[in-house]
């Protein structure tokens, strides 16, 4: 087994322009494309999740009535509850049905020129919602609410609303032209954070100047964005700093409407761990995508490994492995840090040129065989994970990195990106997954991976729950803990009363424990979301053991099938089908959802309240010792590394921006 330690390249991770969410309109159509008249977006973080809920207008400039088509990237871990049509006077909402039967009802009645609509995922790139007919110069409204956990990664929180879509589906980008133009009213964002810790700071970058940010007190505040005739190509990001110094802590939020049924949980582990620097230096393996679907992000690229290079002191040693249909070493093997060979190296990457498809197979298979056992390596991986081109099982890529006893760190840029992918290779090597954003705060991003980089981690680290029975929980096998990292568990549980938590790990050689009592209730009505929390989280660890070859396809579909229809999420067995109150009764459609909604709009009311707050469940009997891990507090000057990252960083992303505002202000 060879340990490898990785390091993050920040230039190289601002992606450029991309397609964006919008009105799907066939190429070379002989009519005017759907317009959007408004777009707004309303969220709540609260309780260690986000609810997001998108309302927008839609209007058909054309003389005849047609089918509209929105495609929307997928936000990853997206728990879509609820879609609701309005047309007119009448108002149509969703039921989950299984995939087939809902696309049979859906044509039907469009054929028919009766109203319905239609919520489809594709994979893990988009979801598309049809409306079967738009009048003539009529306008329709589409309401959709979704779910996702918001986990806090070295004291910052970070939500992302995505509107750029990857431009990775090539089949899409041949068929379809996207209108995503507000043609007269405004994107809009209403924003509300509900903290039971303390924040130090928020904000949201690139968009200052039309955002306004308001304290309504230390756990508190509500941000307003606005903007008119926006277009919807550019990402949402809003970022938030928890107070520093505050306590390793584990939080628990609960969910049990009768005393005879099972709760759900979620537990989130926030651990405060004396993790010391790694002291040791380390040769740098850069191995990056240069396939066709980089095109537009590769200056950037350049950029970020050209200011690394240059940083490297004489004891270093670097490699540097691209791939697209074939991997090859950029350098003669490992290469010392010299100033005339750091020179050439960044001539030769300036060099670049990017095409063909995607063997990333090919390129990690390179990287991880080009090791020398003897020495620290620094593995990066940096792709869009779309890969087309040689070995495309993901089990094949978890079988390769989990040869090797790897610190892995991954970089997926822009969205959808291949994340269930990249998801095999953290699996097999406990490694860390970053999706970043084309609109991220770059800076802060690199802050947060470098924390976690140059950090000593756990290792063997497994978590138990004793004295409660628990069931579907999240695996409890965490392989590593990073530096700031917060883990987050879903579960099920039976009776009520103490459990006690038990975490074990290993560093250095030593054996750690870590434990605590924390008070599961018999009853509890204020968190109905976790239930699809859960199930999603269900969903996504059955989609990972089929990946990697433990479940077979059929037994995965079944699964998928079964909690996608009890607890109705749209997956890639199931979709949403849109109809009135009297076409889902012909249709023999049982109302589940309805149920599900009004019992979750209830608990909304409560929690708007102050009720179903997330509580500190170690209070009386702390699990950590410490506290936890906060960015930009109590650590040393940074390396000057990181400073040209963060300057690489910072040029590409002021040179990204500057590009966009030109083409908007054409």
């Amino acid at each position: 087994m060879k340990r490898i330690i990785p390091i993050l390249i920040a230039g190289i991770l601002l992606a450029a322009q991309a397609l964006a969410a919008g009105t799907l309109t066939p190429v070379g159509a002989d009519y005017a494309p759907i317009q959007i008249m408004d777009h707004h977006l309303d969220v709540v973080i609260n309780n260690g999740f986000a609810r997001t809920e998108v309302t927008q207008t839609f209007s058909n400039p054309n003389d005849k009535a047609l089918e509209a088509i929105y495609s929307f990237p997928l936000p990853k871990s997206a728990s879509l509850s609820e879609v609701t049509i309005t047309i007119g006077e009448t108002k149509m909402d969703g039921e989950v049905v299984e995939a087939q039967k809902a696309k049979q009802i859906y044509e039907e009645e469009r054929d028919q020129g009766r109203d319905a609509g239609l919520t489809t995922k594709n994979e893990y790139k988009t979801f598309e919602f049809r409306v079967a007919r738009i009048q003539p110069h009529a306008e329709i409204k589409i309401r959709f609410l979704y779910y996702q956990p918001l986990p806090i990664d070295t004291g910052v929180g970070r939500y992302v609303y995505p509107l750029q879509e990857g431009g990775v589906d090539e089949q899409a980008l041949a068929f379809w032209t996207t209108n995503d133009k507000i043609s007269s009213g405004t994107l809009s964002v209403d924003l509300e954070l509900k903290s039971a810790w303390p924040i130090d700071k928020a904000r949201v970058p690139g968009l200052d100047q039309d955002t306004s940010i308001t304290r309504i007190d230390d756990g508190h505040y509500k941000v307003h964005f606005e903007k008119a005739g926006a277009a919807l190509n550019r990402d949402f990001v809003f970022y938030y700093m928890l107070k520093p110094n505050l306590p390793g802590r584990v939080e628990l939020l609960t969910f049990r409407d009768k005393a005879d049924a099972n709760g759900t949980f979620m537990m989130v582990l926030t651990p405060g761990l004396d993790l010391k620097p790694l002291t040791n230096g380390s040769d740098y393996l850069f191995v990056l995508d240069i396939s066709g679907s980089m095109d537009s992000k590769l200056a950037t690229l350049a950029r970020g490994v050209n200011q690394a290079l240059g940083k490297l002191s004489a004891r270093d040693r670097f490699m540097i492995v691209t791939f697209n249909d074939r991997a090859k070493q950029l350098t003669s093997g490992w290469t010392v840090a010299s100033p005339e060979n750091v020179k050439a190296a960044a001539d030769q990457v300036s060099q670049i040129k990017s095409g063909g498809s995607t063997n990333m197979y090919e390129g990690v298979e390179l990287g991880l065989k080009s090791l020398d056992a003897d020495r620290a390596t620094c593995f990066i991986l940096v792709t869009d994970g779309v890969t087309n081109t040689g070995v495309l099982e993901p089990a094949a890529f978890h079988k390769l990195m989990k040869a090797y006893d790897v610190r892995f760190f991954g970089f997926l840029l822009g969205n959808s990106g291949n994340w269930p992918l990249m998801r095999t290779l953290c699996d097999a090597s406990g490694g860390y997954l970053k999706e970043v954003s084309n609109d991220d705060d770059i800076i802060g991003q690199i802050l947060l991976a470098k924390e976690k980089i140059v950090n000593e981690c756990l290792h063997d680290a497994s978590l138990s729950i004793d004295g409660v029975k628990v069931s579907g929980t999240t695996d409890l096998f965490i392989n590593k803990i990073y530096y700031g990292q917060q883990l987050v568990f879903f579960g099920r549980y039976e009776g009520a009363g103490k459990a006690r938590l038990t975490l074990k790990a290993r560093k250095t050689g030593q054996d750690l424990t870590y434990s605590t009592e924390v008070d599961f209730p018999a009853a509890n009505p204020d968190n109905p979301e976790l239930e699809r929390l859960w199930a999603l989280n269900q969903i996504e660890q059955v989609q990972l053991a089929q990946d990697i070859g433990k479940m077979n396809a059929d037994e995965a579909r079944g699964a998928i099938v079964n909690l996608g229809l009890q607890y109705q999420l749209v997956t890639d067995h199931t979709s949403m089908l849109i109809l009135s109150d009297q076409k889902f009764q012909e249709k023999g459609i049982n109302r589940l959802n309805q149920q599900m909604i009004a019992r979750e709009r209830d608990a909304r009311i409560r929690q708007a309240q102050g009720g179903g707050q997330i509580v500190q469940a170690d209070k009386s009997q702390p699990m950590f010792n410490m506290p936890a891990p906060s960015l930009g507090h109590g650590g040393g000057v940074l390396d000057p590394l990181t400073v040209a990252f963060m300057l690489s960083a910072s040029a590409a992303a002021l040179a990204t921006r500057r590009r966009r505002n030109r083409r908007e202000d054409r």
